[in-house]
């Protein structure tokens, strides 16, 4: 079989680099955890229609005027005329109704409030009902990989998707960015493509299995370099036009949608890097000691 690149002999290396960078994730979590929004620590989450463009320090200091201590101003909607202000506590309905006319002395009787506050038990429903639909989603994946593939495709398809997952993670912990329902929004788009992505790695390795004849490993690892190199330009290609969509409504996007749309940026380049340089590499580690275990069993040889 012919290949360009010999992707299975530097897999120690990456596995060297995953295992640093997860590292440096779990140091990061215990050191700093996650900055976690509204949706998972309570607090109330305040959506100001302001009817013309404004500056996210100017409105931090009107709903300080108000007696209020404000934790973010953000900028939304398409003319950046909403600001979305997020409290880490519950604020009561009389200081709501302060904070809206403060805001309309300052910026107009047209003033809209929309406001939205998530008390302790919710906020903790919410965090596990977001665990349970990752991991929901990782069961459903084991089950149809293993049924369409074999196990050691499904085994190498989690621990690579748990790899991205966890790397993004990571970023958001260690650049402080909020967590909140979108991210597990986009943690969920981001276990689809990854899956997607090995699901071509791992058809074509099948359908290459076919016709090899494994006598050695450097068989196996050839049929899988082989086969990597078949898909590679569709793969790239295929995480390249999500990724230019998804830079698209990070740039021009409101500020609403930025850390949904980081973290799938984030995710759709860790899924494109793990299909190739870690759930196949795991696979065929697995596979070779396999076929060693069984190239050393003695054979019985009975009259």
């Amino acid at each position: 079989m012919t290949y360009r690149f010999d992707f299975v002999k530097h897999r120690k290396k990456y596995f060297i680099v995953s295992a640093v960078l997860i590292l440096l994730g779990l140091i990061s979590l215990f050191a700093v955890g996650l900055n976690l929004g509204v949706d998972f620590k309570s607090g109330t989450r305040i959506q100001a229609t302001l009817g013309k463009t404004f500056s996210e320090t100017e409105v931090m200091q009107v709903v300080k005027n108000a007696g209020l201590n404000p934790g973010t101003v953000l900028t939304a909607g398409v003319q950046k005329d909403i600001a979305v202000i997020q409290f880490g506590e519950p604020i009561h309905k009389d200081e709501i109704t302060k904070l809206t006319k403060t805001l309309q002395d300052k910026y107009g009787k047209d003033v809209s409030i929309q406001e939205s506050t998530v008390n302790p038990m919710v906020s903790q429903e919410l965090a596990r009902s977001a665990v349970y639909s990752v991991l929901i989603a990782s069961i459903g994946i084991v089950l149809y990989i293993t049924i369409r593939f074999e196990f050691r495709f499904a085994f190498s398809s989690i621990i690579a998707l748990l790899h991205n997952v966890f790397l993004v993670i990571t970023v958001f912990s260690l650049l402080r960015i909020e967590v909140d329902i979108p991210f597990i929004a986009a943690i969920l788009t981001i276990v689809g493509y990854s899956i997607h992505d090995n699901i071509i790695i791992f058809d074509r390795i099948r359908d290459n299995l076919k016709h090899a004849k494994l006598k050695t490993v450097q068989d196996i690892e050839d049929v899988v370099n082989h086969s990597i190199s078949q898909t590679l330009a569709r793969s790239i290609n295929t995480v390249l036009t999500v990724l230019i969509c998804a830079l698209a409504l990070y740039i021009f996007g409101g500020q609403e949608i930025r850390n949904f749309t980081l973290a799938l940026i984030i995710g759709l380049t860790f899924g494109a890097y793990s299909s190739i340089f870690i759930a196949s590499q795991i696979w065929v580690s697995w596979r070779e000691r396999d076929f060693k275990s069984k190239k050393a069993r003695p054979v019985n040889n009975e009259a």
